[in-house]
C-alpha cells in the first residue's frame, strides 16, 4: 500500500486531505471518533478527556501500562511516532510533537515542550508557511524527570536516570546519569 501511494501524489494528498483537517492541523472528527481502534493504550493507562490527541491513523501512538497523560496536554504524532513506555507520566498541559520515545517511569512535569519538529526557513525567497517542516527524533530514556516548563528540541537524546532542570532548554544530548540545567541546558553535575 505504501508504494502505491508513494508512487501516486496525487491519492497521497486526497487521503492527507480526508485524514487532516488543514486549517486545524489535526485530524478531522471523524478520524478521531476512530482513535481508539487505531491507538495503543496499555492496561491502567489513562489519557485525561481534556488531552487533545491529534493522532492520525497513519503514524504510532502507543501508551504504555499504567502510564498518564494528564489534563491539557497535545499529543501530535502526524510527522511521527509517539511512543510512551510503562508508568510515565506526562504532566499538565506538556506538549509532545513525534517522532518521540519515551521511555519507562519517566515523570514530565508541567508546560514542557519535547517537539521532533521544526519548520525550514533558509530560503528567504520563501515564505516559511511554504518551506514545509523538518524532523529529527527526539528519545527520552527510563527514569528520566523533566522539571516544570523545560523544553527538549529536536534530535535530543536524554540519557536513562537523568534530570532536566525546570526552564531548562535542550539543545544537545543529555548523557545518562547527569543532571542538566538552564538555557541552553548544560551537565551541572554527575547522579
Amino acid at each position: 500500500m505504501n508504494e502505491r501511494l508513494n508512487g501516486s501524489p496525487q491519492l497521497k494528498r486526497l487521503l492527507h486531505l480526508l485524514i487532516m483537517n488543514q486549517r486545524d492541523a489535526r485530524p478531522r472528527w471523524y478520524i478521531r471518533l476512530l482513535a481508539p481502534l487505531y491507538q495503543h493504550r496499555g492496561r491502567g493507562s489513562k489519557v485525561y478527556a481534556s488531552v487533545r490527541m491529534d493522532t492520525p491513523p497513519f503514524r504510532r501512538f502507543s501508551l504504555g501500562r499504567e502510564s498518564v497523560v494528564e489534563s491539557f496536554s497535545c499529543i501530535n504524532n502526524a510527522v511521527g511516532d509517539v511512543l510512551v513506555g510503562d508508568y510515565t507520566r506526562i504532566g499538565l498541559h506538556n506538549t509532545i510533537i513525534g517522532p518521540v520515545t519515551i521511555g519507562s517511569h519517566v515523570n514530565l512535569a508541567q508546560g514542557i515542550t519535547v517537539t521532533a519538529l521544526n519548520h525550514n526557513f533558509s530560503d528567504a525567497t520563501l515564505r516559511i508557511d511554504q518551506q514545509g517542516v523538518s524532523t529529527q527524533p527526539v528519545t527520552i530514556g527510563d527514569d528520566v524527570w523533566v522539571g516544570a516548563n523545560a523544553v527538549i528540541l529536536p534530535g535530543v537524546t536524554v540519557g536513562s536516570h537523568s534530570v532536566v532542570a525546570a526552564g531548562a532548554v535542550v539543545t544537545k544530548d543529555v548523557p545518562e546519569h547527569t543532571l542538566v540545567a538552564g538555557v541552553p541546558a548544560k551537565v551541572i553535575k554527575h547522579l
